[in-house]
């Protein structure tokens, strides 16, 4: 079940029946469950009584309830905090380094003797994992350095930055599915952890809102340029719904992405078809399948129609060469990326 249709579905037939003195109101009660935040009375409606409201907001919570019912929490969400959390206890750490990783995952949290347990898969796995972290948070402070004041997450799932943000004046926008977002929001609560000062949470459907004017409502300035973390979500979009995003994110001037997508099998040598088959198998059997992929030539093309005019695009050695004493031994058709994509004008 939708949650914002069921909502529309009970304004239009109470207003139907004389009941609700306008779906504003009814509207204005679900902003109030959503946010946490309690209306005061004239917010709300100064005509309605109290026990009007309190009706309303009983019957906004019951919706909201049976939709996270409805609604399950991103398992691959959960595999990722997971090797983020085992990487702290790996030879690698120094990588990225999380403080909050293992906290946050409370029960779920792997033991520190798990990383002996590690297969091959799983190591390559967690160590991409920590690389576009890090990758992506240092190109974040480049972006702070040069004025950008406004963060957004998107698909953030379990990732900890807003908790660990070292930029004062950095507002950051976590966007996410309302079900992750609120599975999230009770392991912060559940760790002992105060939500983050700073931080704005944004239940978006990728598929089904605008994303562009989701985060308006929650207070971005639409025209001041904002970086973009988008790690571990385009795979498993459509591409109308990843290029309608990149083009919401160009719109802007000083703008900045950073993202991660693979090649298709036919890109890719023998043991990148390898690993595509294993890691797409795995995300399949859990119900979130990798459904977009694409050619680094034609992305890089797309990106500049949509006016990006700095490119940068990483393949997995190329990633791997810079935390590694080893030279880069040249690109290995491995098929995974991280790219970052900036428009200056």
């Amino acid at each position: 079940m939708h949650v914002g249709w069921s909502m529309q579905r009970v304004s239009r037939e109470r207003q139907s029946h004389g009941r609700c003195p306008a779906g504003a109101v009814l509207e204005a009660v679900w902003r109030e469950v959503k946010s946490g935040h309690r209306l005061s009375c004239q917010e709300m409606s100064p005509s309605m009584s109290q026990a009007g409201r309190e009706g309303l907001r009983m019957i906004a919570r019951q919706l909201w309830m049976t939709a996270m019912e409805d609604a399950t929490p991103s398992r691959t969400a959960l595999r990722v905090a997971r090797l983020r959390a085992v990487h702290q206890s790996s030879p690698q750490a120094g990588l990225f380094r999380d403080p909050y990783a293992i906290a946050i995952l409370g029960d779920a949290a792997p033991a520190a003797q798990d990383i002996e347990q590690e297969d091959e898969h799983s190591r390559r796995m967690r160590l991409f994992v920590a690389a576009r972290a890090r990758l992506a948070e240092d190109w974040l402070s480049a972006a702070v350095r040069r004025g950008v004041r406004q963060l957004v997450v998107l698909g953030a799932g379990l990732d900890t930055f807003s908790l660990r943000n070292p930029h004062p004046d950095l507002a950051v926008f976590e966007v996410d599915h309302p079900a992750t977002q609120a599975w999230k929001r009770r392991l912060i609560a559940d760790a002992g952890l105060a939500e983050p000062r700073g931080a704005t949470f944004v239940p978006v459907n990728f598929e089904r809102q605008r994303l562009s004017e989701e985060l308006s409502s929650a207070g971005l300035k639409p025209t001041e340029a904002s970086f973009f973390m988008w790690l571990g979500v385009v795979p498993y979009l459509t591409k109308e719904a990843i290029f309608g995003t990149l083009s919401y994110i160009a719109g802007t001037p000083g703008s900045e992405v950073v993202f991660d997508y693979s090649e298709p099998a036919e890109n890719r040598d023998v043991p990148g078809q390898a690993a595509l088959a294993f890691y797409a198998a795995r995300v399949a059997s859990v119900g979130e399948p990798w459904i977009s992929f694409f050619d680094p030539d034609a992305l890089a093309t797309s990106l500049n129609d949509l006016g990006f005019d700095e490119v940068e695009d990483l393949e997995s050695s190329a990633i791997a060469a810079r935390f590694s004493s080893a030279p880069n031994a040249g690109r290995s058709n491995s098929g995974g990326h991280l790219l970052r994509a900036r428009r200056n004008a």
